[in-house]
């Protein structure tokens, strides 16, 4: 089994970037929750979340779990604001391995193509930063901006559908980077039809004026394995 942390920025007193209506600890939740759902249908990925509700937790406890769970990687969602707009991706900026950067190009460019089946989005491009939760996990790590809160990027934060792909988009990158098969899907079985329940068809062999003719046909019948009633 691999272990992925999945990270929802902000949240408790903390909202985060807040504008049009939203707030960043909202949207950064609703994204982790389509992505652990979506890894739940592959082979070898057990998921784990820093948070599944709106609490708050200090930079350092999001590494911390991370590192307590010797996960194989994390992913930190956030959403972006300074009313700019367009998508980007972070790792540390000290020493990191050929992992993590192989890790932020395949969520890159899973993420920004998924995005932009919904519109004209601006690549902000692989960058670097100092940021505790990069810095502190011991594991390949990576952060994603997912647009502008505070620009005309927030109708597309206001879509589900746009949050439900971008979160797809996240699953997706993580299973192409660490090889995940999806799970097979069962074969419906037709269901077995009860004796019960079939429908049966009764033919009449002939009537008879005189019942020893009728009960000499039936033992006739009966010999060959007919089941054989008489009325009258």
């Amino acid at each position: 089994m691999v272990r992925i942390v999945l990270d929802a920025g902000h949240g408790g007193h903390d909202p985060g970037a807040v504008a049009n209506g939203l707030k960043e600890k909202d949207l950064t939740l609703a994204i982790v929750k389509h992505i652990g759902k979506m890894l739940g249908e592959y082979e070898g990925a057990e998921v784990h979340y820093t948070r599944t509700d709106d609490r708050f937790l200090e930079l350092s406890e999001r590494a911390a779990i991370a590192n307590k769970l010797k996960a194989d990687l994390l992913i930190s969602v956030h959403i972006n604001a300074g009313k700019g707009t367009g998508f980007e991706t972070y790792v540390y900026n000290g020493g990191v391995s050929s992992r993590t950067i192989a890790l932020q190009n395949m969520l890159h460019s899973e993420i920004l193509a998924a995005m932009r089946q919904f519109g004209n989005i601006t690549d902000r491009g692989k960058k670097r930063a100092n940021y505790a939760v990069l810095r502190e996990t011991k594991m390949p790590a990576v952060l994603t901006e997912n647009l502008f809160i505070d620009s005309n990027d927030a109708k597309l934060l206001k879509n589900e559908a746009f949050l439900k792909a971008v979160g797809e988009a996240h699953a997706r990158g993580v299973a192409k980077f660490l090889g995940l098969p999806k799970k097979a899907k069962p074969t419906p079985s037709q269901p077995q039809q009860k004796s019960s329940d079939k429908k049966l068809y009764r033919v009449q062999v002939g009537a008879f004026a005189d019942r020893e003719n009728a009960e000499r046909m039936a033992e006739e019948l009966k010999k060959k394995g007919y089941p054989v009633y008489i009325t009258d």
